[in-house]
C-alpha cells in the first residue's frame, strides 16, 4: 500500500491497483495536483464540509471520470447538492473489489469563533483495509471512546480545540495499536503545529511516526 500526503489532511492511497483519494481541499491548491496526482481516482472520500478538506470544484472535476465513486457524509452532500455523492455514515462498510472501507465516527471540535455555518454536525473517518494492511484516517476529530484498530493511522495533531493536539493524538494513536503514525492537519496558517510537542509526546508513548512532506510518499 502506497500513501502520498498533500496539504493539510489530503491523502492518496494506492492499494492493489486502486487509487483512493481522501479530503482534497483548498490549501496550497495548484493545477499540477489535478494534472499529475489527483487523476484516475477510483474512490474519493471526504470526511466533512470544511474547505480545507472538501473543495467542491476539485471534487466536481475528479468525478467527471465515470469510474470515480464519491462517498461522504449527508452534511457534505447537503452543502454541495451539485456533487454526485454516495452518502455514508459511521458504521457503514464500503466494498470495492478486494478493498473494504469501514466508515468510522469522528467528533469535530468546536470553538466559539466558529460561525454557525462552519460548525460541523457530522464528521466521519475511514479505515481502508486491503486484506494486508489497515489504514485508519481519523478525519478532523477530538478524542472520543472507540475500539478502532489499525496498522497505520493518519491523525491530526494541530490542536486549538478543533482537532486533537500532540498529547491526546499520541494517546489516541496508541489505543489503535498502529505500528506507524502519520501526523496530518499540518498546513493551515491559522493553526500552526508544534513539532517539538509532537516529537515529545509521540516518543513518550513509544510510537513510531513519520511526518511526510507535501507530495512525499511512503510504502507500508
Amino acid at each position: 500500500m502506497k500513501i502520498t500526503r498533500f496539504a493539510q489532511s489530503c491523502i492518496l492511497i494506492e492499494p492493489k491497483e486502486k487509487r483512493i483519494l481522501v479530503d482534497p481541499g483548498s490549501l496550497q491548491l495548484d493545477d499540477s495536483l489535478l494534472r499529475d496526482y489527483w487523476k484516475d481516482i477510483d474512490i474519493l472520500l471526504v470526511t466533512h464540509k470544511h474547505s480545507d478538506h472538501c473543495n467542491a470544484g476539485v471534487i466536481k472535476d475528479i468525478t467527471k471520470d465515470p469510474k470515480t465513486k464519491f462517498y461522504t457524509s449527508s452534511e457534505v452532500a447537503k452543502e454541495n447538492p451539485e456533487l454526485p455523492a454516495n452518502i455514508v455514515k459511521a458504521g457503514a462498510v464500503i466494498e470495492e473489489d478486494n478493498i473494504k472501507i469501514e466508515v468510522t465516527n469522528a467528533v469535530h471540535g468546536y470553538i466559539p469563533t466558529m460561525t454557525p455555518e462552519k460548525i460541523i454536525r457530522e464528521s466521519i473517518g475511514f479505515i481502508i483495509d486491503d486484506g494486508e494492511k489497515r489504514l485508519y484516517i481519523t478525519g478532523d476529530t477530538i478524542c472520543f471512546e472507540n475500539g478502532y484498530k489499525c496498522d497505520v493511522v493518519c491523525i491530526p495533531v494541530s490542536g486549538y480545540g478543533v482537532v486533537m493536539g500532540p498529547f491526546e493524538a499520541a494517546l489516541f494513536a496508541k489505543e489503535t495499536g498502529a505500528r506507524l503514525v502519520i501526523p496530518v492537519h499540518l498546513d493551515s496558517p491559522k493553526y500552526p503545529v508544534d513539532y517539538d510537542m509532537v516529537k515529545e509526546n509521540f516518543e513518550k508513548e513509544g510510537l513510531k511516526y513519520r511526518v511526510l512532506k507535501i507530495k512525499e510518499s511512503i510504502e507500508i
